[in-house]
Parts: structure tokens; sequence; C-alpha cells
């Protein structure tokens, strides 16, 4: 075979290879653009509609009886990589505990497990509170 052709093969290959590459950096782009951000605020987390957002608890039953929010699930860190499976992969996702480290770790393990609308709530409980923001005691 000439070697222009051989020069022609590779230049489509080239060309293709470009346009594939850049097919998948878009598609990534755009992935990362729907994500939510890492953390909210407790101010943005009060405006949400329980609705439309699964506020997830993960502290222990014994903080979540000393006070909740009204309208989140309770499931420990501990049993969570567990019991994702009772969880809905496309709802959006704030993760609750007492301070935000374990909201933000909770927060990680649904990711890495698929889920895509996950963030945790920065301050925690603690900062609810702090906020006057309302909330239940007991079970």
């Amino acid at each position: 075979m000439p070697a222009f052709l051989w020069i022609l093969i590779a230049i489509v290959f080239c060309v293709l290879g470009y346009f594939l590459i850049r097919n998948l950096k878009q598609d990534e782009i755009a992935t990362h653009e729907d994500r939510l951000a890492a953390e909210m605020s407790v101010n943005e987390v009060a405006s949400l509609s329980p609705d439309e957002w699964l506020f997830l608890d993960v502290r222990e039953p014994e903080e979540w009886v000393s006070g909740h929010i009204e309208w989140a699930t309770l499931i420990p860190l501990g049993q969570l990589a567990d019991r994702s499976s009772q969880l809905d992969k496309e709802t959006r996702i704030v993760v609750i505990c007492r301070s935000g480290n374990r909201s933000a770790q909770a927060r990680d393990i649904l990711l890495w497990q698929g889920f895509q609308f996950v963030t945790s709530m920065a301050g925690g409980m603690n900062e609810w509170i702090a906020q006057s923001l309302p909330t239940v005691t007991g079970q």
C-alpha cells in the first residue's frame, strides 16, 4: 500500500478520535452541571419543599428523638450503605446530621452508590436549631 494511503488513514482516525473525545467531554460537562452543590446552607435547606426533596437524617435514634425536622426520614449513617436500596436514586436528597460531618460522609456514600442528586446541610441540626427553625421531638 502506498504511503499516502497510510497517511490518509491516520488523518481520518485522528479526526474521528478528536470528535469522539470532544463529545465525551461535553457529556461529562453536562453531567457535572446537573449535580447539586456538595453542601447547602440551613437557610437554603429550610426553603426546600418536602414534596420535592427527601430530608434524610443520618443521626442515631437517640439524637433523632431529642429534635428533628418534622418531615425528615431517619436512616442512621451506620445503616445507610445497607438501606440505600430503600431510597429512589432519582429523588433529590438533602442529608442532615448534628453538625455536618456525618451528612457529608453519607452524601459521599450515596454518590458512590450512584445517587446523583444529593447534597448535605452545612452546620447540621446544631445550625438549624441556632436559627430557631422548627423541630419536633420524639419518634
